[in-house]
């Protein structure tokens, strides 16, 4: 069943949220390159136990706004979006906030800057991480840029050269990028050793259409929303990293206190970025973590890939708060 689809003004743009169901807020974050379609099957199921299911198309993304400036990117100004699309959805109550991917560090912030709007906190695939000394630009620039090898946070930081990739062809896109970190991808799809000054794309393979997961109609949605959108905003996200930086190191206290939830999958390649358990490294700084799951096989695409699973986890999570 379609969702509807609900334009929120607020924080100096248009929001398009997708809505289903009655009931306690449940407000989904996407990442990247991604979209509210998503969380299409957390949709259904969160609506059906009882919850206002809804999941916005981040700035940049779909059919919201997408400023130009890199700095409208930046995570100060995003979690404000989150939290002002939260009060016009339920401007009487506090909401649940679930995040992937980018949408995971998005989340966990929100939750972390604005307690009083947001009641518990998900993050799928990204572990909750507080500001170390330095930006993580400058961690992947030494680790991988001063060896001569190719990451993709460093290929987006130039404006330009990326969203000419991208935009050339979004179905690829979808198609290469998502089944190279994904669980279905044999080991070593998504190659490690590429050299400084490759693109996104290079090496990367067509995938056999379509994944379990992942229909040829997916694909064509996902790539109409690029189509409409182009990839500037989401790519100016990973433009932020010094002022994100700046921004967090201000604050005080950064251990999340309200109810969270963990959930990633053992063959997600953002968890193999964490030296040791990202579960226990987390533990300090979520004193209310109810409980952590690494699916077993799933990848990086955790709540597409294993739906059912995600779906159950999250609706006996939400019955706890």
């Amino acid at each position: 069943m379609t969702p509807d689809f609900r334009h929120v003004e607020t924080n100096g743009v248009t929001l398009r949220v997708a809505v289903k169901g009655e009931g306690p807020l449940v407000l989904f974050v996407h990442g990247f390159p991604e979209s509210w379609y998503s969380w299409r099957h957390q949709l259904e199921a969160v609506a059906a136990a009882g919850f206002t299911a809804a999941a916005l198309d981040v700035r940049g993304y779909g059919g919201s706004d997408r400023p130009q400036a890199v700095e409208a990117y930046d995570m100060e100004t995003i979690t404000r979006d989150i939290a002002g699309v939260a009060e016009a959805l339920q401007p009487d109550a506090p909401a649940i906030v679930v995040g992937h991917d980018w949408g995971a560090p998005l989340a966990w912030n929100s939750a972390l800057l604005f307690p009083d709007r947001f009641k518990a906190v998900a993050g799928l695939s990204v572990p909750y991480i507080p500001p170390g000394d330095k930006p993580a630009i400058q961690v992947f620039r030494e680790f991988f840029t001063a060896r001569g090898l190719f990451f993709y946070q460093v290929y987006f930081q130039d404006q330009g050269p990326p969203e000419a990739e991208l935009e050339a062809d979004p179905a690829a896109i979808i198609r290469k990028f998502y089944y190279a970190i994904s669980g279905d991808a044999p080991d070593g799809t998504w190659p490690v050793d590429k050299k400084h000054g490759d693109t996104l794309l290079h090496r990367l393979p067509e995938p056999d259409m379509p994944l379990p997961w992942l229909s040829e109609e997916d694909v064509a949605y996902y790539a109409s929303q690029f189509e409409h959108s182009g990839f500037r905003g989401p790519l100016n996200r990973y433009r932020n990293h010094e002022r994100d930086h700046a921004f967090l190191t201000q604050l005080d206290d950064h251990k999340i206190y309200q109810p969270s939830l963990f959930i990633g999958g053992t063959r997600d390649l953002v968890l193999k970025m964490f030296p040791g358990d990202p579960v226990e490294m987390m533990k300090p700084n979520l004193p209310g973590l109810r409980a952590a799951h690494l699916l077993e096989g799933c990848g990086h695409w955790t709540q597409q890939e294993r739906a059912d699973e995600v779906n159950a986890l999250l609706i006996d999570w939400l019955a706890t708060l």
